[in-house]
């Protein structure tokens, strides 16, 4: 019976699939396809990457299924801003259904819509509600990041459990119809007893089961295949990738395309580096963030001289200054995002920040200088355990100049910029100094206390 509804539900499942596909309004996105299914960005998007992303939520956001209203009110006045992506929770009914977060997902094809696990929309709302959500998104050029939680499971029902010689919560019978799962696509099973990580004793995913592959990233309904062509995500963010080998999530964005991003979380640059290079993704920069926490937190901001991701490979690292799992608060957390907004790496603000704790309009300046100025390798200049200086070089634009000053009064320092005999101003608006630099391009700039200001060609 098992092998039934595994099997024979595939060929009725993928009928309906397609018949959804067919019958899509024309309100949806079209979307273009490369022969090999990667993906091919949609029209009118920004280029992911050369902006800012937004992290489109944090821990425990209203529950009562109005999450994606909130976010479709506001995704015009974030690509206004800049932000050029934003990235949103786990979107499907999970085990604590109406009050889950999503991370302990149950029916990866549940977006609101099924009577399970005590409700029918998730915490965040209805499946219309998120896809009217993502295309408002499209609508206003950005592109939309899913959160992809593959490492474990939770919701499932009790079975005899061959490979452990009891019982196991491994019994999985969505009301989608869609993946079954029993306790040969978990760990322990007859392929191998355990993979990299196990996560809160959830029934832990086994990657090698291809039957888990076809039905995540392989077949034409898989999991990646239904959200990008039939949802309308443009990218993925991968949840706890340590918990499986990178070679999951390298097939997975070989399958489909789109933007990827790991959550290694490691202070270990060269881990890091390792795994962005396996995987063939970004991963979130945590030695960035952990150096970040020592400099401005520990009040040294020599620790910005230390070595983190962006400095291995800017291309891979995806800077943050807190998010929905640390969101600790950093002294003057306005100086961190003042560092990544201006340095090398694809930086992401996190939703509380813009929307409730931080100066909007002095983010909405550094996500203007991000995208504007900030261009080019990165020379340090100068740090001592308050101040720290350094010159983007620029690449098809001036560069800049940052001067992060977390000391209690106004500083001012020599450095030596990009540009000979030029005016140059404080692109904060933070000083009113216009000073022209020398002929041999040192110039004296300042920054106010537990402040910045950064420096570019008038």
């Amino acid at each position: 019976m098992k092998n039934l509804k595994r099997y024979g539900m595939a060929l009725v499942m993928l009928c309906l699939f397609n018949c959804e596909k067919e019958n899509l309004s024309s309100s949806d996105e079209p979307i273009q396809q490369k022969e090999n299914s990667e993906i091919v960005q949609r029209a009118g998007l920004k280029p992911i990457g050369e902006g800012v992303m937004m992290q489109a939520f944090y821990w425990d956001v209203p529950s009562g299924g109005t999450w994606w209203n909130t976010i479709n009110s506001k995704v015009a006045d974030w690509s206004n801003a800049g932000i050029d992506a934003i990235w949103l929770p786990p979107a499907t009914k999970a085990q604590n259904g109406p009050f889950s977060m999503g991370y302990d997902p149950f029916d990866y094809y549940d977006f609101g819509e099924y009577n399970q696990m005590g409700s029918i929309e998730t915490r965040f709302g209805s499946r219309t509600e998120l896809t009217t959500m993502i295309s408002t998104a499209h609508q206003n050029g950005l592109s939309v990041i899913a959160d992809i939680v593959i490492n474990h499971n939770s919701g499932g029902d009790t079975e005899v459990n061959p490979y452990t010689g009891g019982n196991t919560y491994t019994d999985f019978n969505p009301l989608s119809g869609n993946f079954y799962r029993s306790s040969s696509d978990f760990h322990p099973n007859n392929i191998h007893s355990n993979d990299t990580g196990v996560f809160g004793g959830f029934p832990d995913l086994c990657h090698h089961q291809t039957y888990v592959q076809d039905w995540l990233w392989k077949n034409s309904n898989s999991v990646a295949k239904y959200y990008r062509d039939v949802i309308g995500f443009d990218g993925w963010r991968f949840d706890y990738v340590k918990g499986f080998e990178p070679w999951v999530v390298k097939d997975w964005k070989n399958e489909v395309g789109g933007f990827s991003v790991g959550e290694y979380w490691d202070s270990n640059v060269s881990t890091l580096d390792w795994w962005t290079n396996a995987a063939e993704v970004s991963a979130f920069d945590f030695a960035c963030y952990y150096k970040m926490r020592d400099a401005f937190m520990g009040n040294n901001l020599n620790a910005l001289n230390d070595n983190m991701l962006w400095k291995q490979n800017a291309s891979r690292a995806v800077t943050f200054v807190t998010n929905h799992d640390t969101d600790e608060i950093i002294n003057n957390k306005i100086l961190a995002y003042a560092y990544i907004l201006t340095h090398e790496g694809y930086p992401t603000i996190f939703y509380r920040d813009y929307e409730e704790w931080l100066n909007k309009e002095r983010l909405n300046n550094l996500i203007w200088i991000h995208n504007n100025l900030a261009s080019g390798n990165t020379t340090i200049l100068h740090t001592d355990n308050d101040e720290y200086v350094a010159r983007r070089n620029g690449y098809n634009g001036p560069g800049l100049v940052v001067y992060i000053n977390n000391s209690d009064n106004w500083q001012e320092r020599w450095v030596e910029t990009n540009w000979s005999n030029t005016v140059i101003k404080d692109f904060t608006g933070h000083s009113n100094w216009e000073p022209t630099t020398q002929y041999g391009k040192w110039v004296k700039i300042q920054a106010p206390p537990k402040s910045y200001s950064v420096w570019s060609v008038k």
